[in-house]
């Protein structure tokens, strides 16, 4: 069910959203619910969060001990290949 919602923005920024709506053939209603989406997306917990079957299937592939330190490791990478 939709629900109506008032917003309170300064002209400018209307404009430029329904610029941007027209361009895009989207509504500012649809561009704001995306929005809003994607900001709630990352306060879903770890455990909700489903992944694709890919990154499923190809998840702990790799291992890796646990001292590895990869910021020193990409250092090492950066000198070695600009030598």
């Amino acid at each position: 069910m939709d629900t109506k919602l008032t917003l309170k923005l300064n002209s400018n920024s209307i404009t430029k959203a329904k610029q941007y709506s027209s361009m895009h053939n989207i509504s500012v209603s649809s561009m704001v619910e995306k929005f809003f989406d994607g900001l709630t997306v990352n306060s879903i917990k770890k455990e909700e969060f489903k992944y694709s079957s890919i990154v499923s299937e190809l998840s702990g592939i790799i291992s890796v001990p646990d001292d590895f330190d990869i910021k020193e490791a990409y250092l090492e990478r950066l000198e070695s290949k600009y030598e």
